[in-house]
């Protein structure tokens, strides 16, 4: 009769592979970012990127008046790879009685360590935005009107174009009772992003813990981020002999960066 080894259960490749395939369905915010893969396989830890600036807001234009083109700039930014990375351990006892499918839970698991990770780097880059696309408002907080009124940072492209906007629970609640808030259900066709909640003023509404107060919220066009990945998931595994488990490692590189500063817009209260 064969032996069943360790080694025969956790099989790196698999869960590899298995981690980057639903990579992109656990990151909450993936559909808003452009994914590009054509740095893995190159040597280098640091890249130079464009990105583009915003032209600035739409002006009043007199009949029979000529329109002054604006001219599309860009910058480069150079961002330096780095990894992140996640572990578990599971004990010779847990893999080999198979008992609530713990390898298949560390995979899980590990998949949405690195999802929400990324997650965090993408509202991270959200953040630092400045200049004409930051919405700015004295008030004690951010009200569903905010949102409204900021969306004019995109001027002629308001309607052009699908957006989402990522908001905490709070200002949620407070969305929903807003005139013209439509709820998934009435979206659902053409939802933008997985987990959108509904709809207000044109935007899809993505809620975010984290987002801890309703005095920061984020409009966002698809394009807008992108995200550099330069080594798929690399799963690893090393015994630790004297406890008889197995720790598990799940690590990526990657960068995250804003693409083009004029499909997003960051709002927050002074």
């Amino acid at each position: 009769m064969a032996t069943t080894l360790l080694s025969n259960l956790v099989n790196p490749q698999v869960m590899a592979d298995l981690i980057d395939k639903k990579l992109v369905d656990a990151m909450k915010f993936a559909p808003l970012a452009t994914i590009d893969t054509t740095l893995e396989g190159r040597p280098g830890s640091s890249i130079t990127l464009p990105s583009f600036s915003y032209i600035g807001d739409a002006a009043t234009l007199l009949e029979n008046s000529a329109l002054t083109p604006s001219a599309l700039s860009a910058s480069t930014v150079t961002a330096t790879i780095h990894k992140i990375a996640k572990g578990c351990e599971i004990t010779d006892e847990a893999a080999l009685s198979g008992y609530g499918n713990p390898l298949g839970e560390a995979a899980d698991q590990l998949r949405l360590a690195i999802a929400s990770q990324l997650d965090n780097e993408m509202l991270a880059v959200l953040n630092s935005i400045t200049g004409t696309m930051l919405y700015s408002t004295t008030a004690a907080s951010l009200v569903p009107n905010d949102i409204n009124v900021a969306l004019e940072k995109f001027g002629e492209d308001i309607d052009m174009a699908e957006k989402a906007v990522v908001v905490s629970p709070a200002l949620y609640t407070e969305l929903r009772t807003t005139t013209g808030w439509l709820p998934a259900s009435e979206i659902a066709a053409g939802r933008l992003i997985r987990g959108a909640v509904g709809e207000a003023y044109g935007c899809q509404v993505i809620v975010s813990n984290k987002l801890t107060t309703p005095g920061t919220a984020y409009i966002v066009m698809p394009g807008a981020l992108r995200i550099f990945m330069k080594r798929d998931t690399l799963v690893e595994t090393a015994r630790d002999i004297l406890y008889f488990k197995t720790v598990i490692t799940a690590s990526k590189h990657e960068v995250c960066y804003l693409y083009d500063g004029s499909r997003a817009i960051k709002l927050r209260h002074a």
